[in-house]
């Protein structure tokens, strides 16, 4: 690693590689086939640093965003396969770049081999290691878990010199929320296939407006929730809206179900889901909350929070994230942001069976749940596991 000039990727590669290594080993135990190959300490170290060193470039002016995977040219089918490899150098990764800045599309880089890029692929193996440039000096290191349809789980976020390595056992303890668990993704490797959390989706697309948010999901069949919220609501929804929950609950078993239509039929329903998150997602810049029920129906919009009469105010939380070597804080809601914390804070401290969801404007994430362990609101700082 003598030639590694970003020193972040030596300090990285280690628990990358062990990450991998850990999770193909399992693999191999379960029987199944059609692996991704395992990089050394050094491949990834390599990649690692040219895509940080890329980032930072500019070609013609636009910043690079790239996804580079660790892929055999013959597990990649289809793919484009170059007539002269491309070095992994920042000016030739820059140049490469746009051909691979949407969404599915990866460079190729053969473990093993001579560590140039081979091609393109749009098809990946399980367990597949996968280098993002998400923006300027911000690189995440991701797992494919073997579905084209799921969201790659992250196991490491670099930026800068600053190294966040996800822990993985974060969805074993106690009193954490089914969306941090799926987020997390890692130890129920059965459901990996064709799973399509709807919360997740949600949150990704939150957060990627930009103008931060507030999403409200709570119980069924309830209107306790009304307690906790200023009336009358300006943009409450009658009757309610049906669309995401009829999608949503196609879920795993329904996507399987689609299966007999082929693989457009898949794709078909699952861009159509896609379109109505991000309707929902795009009216939680509308400033106050959106309300989802736990079956995903839209009740209202840009409702205002207000504290439950009798209720008392919330005082403090617990803030964790799911990054190695972080602990655990107690803090006042008032420490961790700014109305819209304070505001969800309150709602799940008075509405404990809910749920509420708080992008900022920054690109940060908070999901706030109430812990019977803790006996208060638990805060998930997530936006490393979201990126």
């Amino acid at each position: 690693m003598a030639d590694i000039s970003y020193a972040a990727a030596s300090r990285v590669a280690p628990a990358v590689h062990a990450h991998f290594a850990h999770h193909l080993d399992d693999a191999r135990t379960r029987g199944e086939r059609d692996l991704a190959e395992l990089p050394t300490d050094e491949e990834f170290a390599a990649v690692l640093d040219g895509a940080f060193w890329a980032s930072l470039r500019r070609e013609e002016g636009y910043v690079p965003r790239l996804s580079i995977a660790f892929i055999r040219p013959d597990q990649a089918r289809p793919a484009i396969c170059f007539d002269h490899p491309v070095a992994i150098e920042p000016a030739q990764l820059a140049r490469i770049a746009p051909a691979v800045e949407r969404r599915g599309i990866h460079l190729g880089v053969s473990p093993g081999g001579p560590l140039t890029v081979w091609g393109a692929t749009r098809s990946l193996p399980r367990h597949c290691c996968v280098i993002e440039v998400a923006e300027p000096g911000l690189v995440v290191i991701k797992h494919h878990r073997g579905d084209a349809l799921a969201k790659y789980v992250n196991v490491a976020v670099l930026q800068g010199d600053q190294i966040k390595v996800i822990d993985e056992h974060a969805s074993s303890l106690p009193d954490c929320p089914d969306l941090l668990a799926s987020l997390l993704g890692f130890d129920s490797p059965a459901s990996w296939a064709g799973s399509v959390n709807v919360l997740v989706q949600l949150a990704v697309s939150m957060r990627a407006h930009r103008r931060g948010g507030l999403l409200l999901l709570v119980p069924t069949g309830t209107d306790t929730w009304r307690q906790s919220i200023v009336q009358p609501m300006r943009y409450e929804v009658v009757p309610p809206f049906h669309e995401l929950a009829a999608l949503g609950r196609k879920d795993q078993a329904a996507a399987a179900g689609l299966s007999g239509r082929g693989e457009f039929g898949v794709h078909s329903w699952h861009d159509e889901l896609g379109r109505a998150v991000d309707a929902i997602a795009g009216l939680t810049a509308i400033d106050g909350a959106t309300v989802l029920t736990s079956q995903y129906e839209l009740l209202a919009f840009g409702v205002k929070i207000a504290r439950r009469r009798g209720a008392a105010p919330v005082e403090q939380l617990t803030l964790t994230e799911p990054v190695i070597g972080v602990p655990a804080a107690i803090m006042a809601p008032t420490q961790l942001g700014g109305t819209r914390h304070l505001s969800a804070a309150q709602f799940i401290h008075d509405q404990q069976d809910a749920l509420a969801l708080v992008a900022s404007q920054d690109g940060g994430f908070t999901v706030f749940a109430w812990s019977p362990c803790e006996h208060m609101v638990h805060a998930h700082r997530v936006e490393t596991l979201l990126l």
